[in-house]
């Protein structure tokens, strides 16, 4: 049974943290939890103590109940240390190297895997000493999971919102019994918009988050894969970690990056959602009129284009977003693309579209297989998706 060392501190989020203990749980690990006296105020102590069966820890001069000094006992123990939610003041108080409760200074004596997973308002994610803070850690191999962009409970809308149970769980468990199935292989995965100029000041684009490329390039990282990511305009940054990350701002920039990159991967996953059409002519200036009328031409189709110029041994797995006969049209594409592999979703169902955590797809390969599964989280899409491309 592996050891998790969950440090819970004081923010609204820590109610979340009951979730992530009972999901650790389920998934056969052993949970000792430790409470900061903010994070108390929150979510009471016997309720983590009954999700997972442990005593708390609290306070560093509590008396053990065996004789041993609990917060080095409790470092020895951690196969990992995940502090959910961290705040920027536990956050701080780490980078700063301060150790002044028991979730301090457990983590400082702990030598085991630490993922910090940040929750807090916007202005606070974004102040320059916290971003300062979070930076150093990640420098010294601290795993960062980044939160999410949404309402948060303050009423302000932005990016601060404690990141998805199941994202969390997901790279807990990875982390913690690694596949490596994917070693040795090198994979090119395009994710996000891109974006047509129309004039200097306007564009055309879509609503493509790039969540689910980050998250196929998270998944095949942790399993091993050596991960080429051509990035489009995305809602999040990505991870540091990945092998090299190309930014593109057209298509056609996608298009020379992802033939350039073609011959040296085995696998292409075409995530990203590349603009179909591009301005016929471009103004250099703001146009300033009363009506306007824009002419449009087709750009290159980058999925065709591999699926045409890939070696046999290589695979090549694309997205299709559809409103209406999502099957028949999937099915036409996997054959017009030449492609091994496609993921299918109708963006009209609710979980299912454009900038959201949550997906809901159906995969048809070359071999007419199909399978459809229910709204999961793209992380797990994710790990789906790497699992079907190895039995093809």
């Amino acid at each position: 049974m592996k050891n998790v060392v969950l440090g819970v501190s004081g923010g609204i989020a820590a109610y979340k943290a009951c979730e992530l203990v009972g999901s650790l749980k389920k998934s056969g690990c052993n949970v000792d939890v430790i409470l900061t006296q903010n994070a108390e105020r929150f979510v009471s102590k016997l309720t983590f103590e009954t999700l997972s069966g442990n005593t708390v820890s609290t306070d560093t001069f509590d008396r053990p109940k065996v004789m041993d000094v609990e917060h080095i006992a409790l470092a020895k123990k951690a196969d990992i240390f995940v502090v959910a939610p961290a705040t920027a003041n536990v956050i701080g108080k780490i980078a700063g190297g301060i150790a002044d409760d028991m979730l301090t200074t457990t983590i400082m004596a702990a030598k085991c895997v630490k993922v910090l997973c940040p929750a807090m308002n916007t202005a606070m994610y974004e102040n320059p000493i916290f971003t300062d803070n979070l930076k150093k850690l990640k420098n010294l191999g601290y795993v960062v999971i980044e939160p999410e962009i949404g309402r948060l409970a303050c009423g302000d809308t932005g990016k601060g919102r404690l990141a998805d149970i199941s994202k969390i769980t997901a790279e807990i468990l990875g982390r913690l019994s690694p596949r490596e199935d994917f070693g040795g292989k090198k994979i090119l995965i395009t994710a996000g918009a891109t974006r047509e100029n129309i004039d200097g000041v306007r564009y055309i684009s879509n609503n493509s988050s790039g969540k689910m490329g980050l998250r196929l390039a998270e998944a095949a990282t942790a399993r091993g894969a050596e991960v080429t990511l051509v990035l489009g305009y995305v809602k999040e940054p990505p991870e540091p970690y990945f092998k090299e990350i190309i930014n593109v701002k057209t298509t056609g920039d996608m298009y020379a990056a992802v033939l350039s990159e073609l011959k040296d991967n085995d696998i292409i996953i075409k995530a990203a959602a590349p603009s179909d059409y591009r301005v016929k002519s471009r103004h250099p200036e703001k146009i300033k009129a009363d009506e306007l009328t824009i002419e449009f031409e087709k750009n290159p189709d980058i999925a065709e284009a591999v699926g045409q110029k890939k070696s046999p041994s290589q695979k090549l797995v694309i997205f299709n977003a559809e409103t209406e006969n999502l099957i028949e049209n999937a099915k036409k594409k996997l054959i017009k693309k030449h492609a091994d592999m496609v993921i299918a979703n109708d963006v009209k169902k609710e979980g299912a579209g454009f900038d959201v955590d949550t997906n809901i797809v159906t995969i048809l390969t070359k071999n007419g297989d199909m399978f459809e599964y229910p709204l999961l989280s793209k992380r797990e899409v994710a790990d789906i998706i790497l699992d079907r491309i190895l039995e093809l």
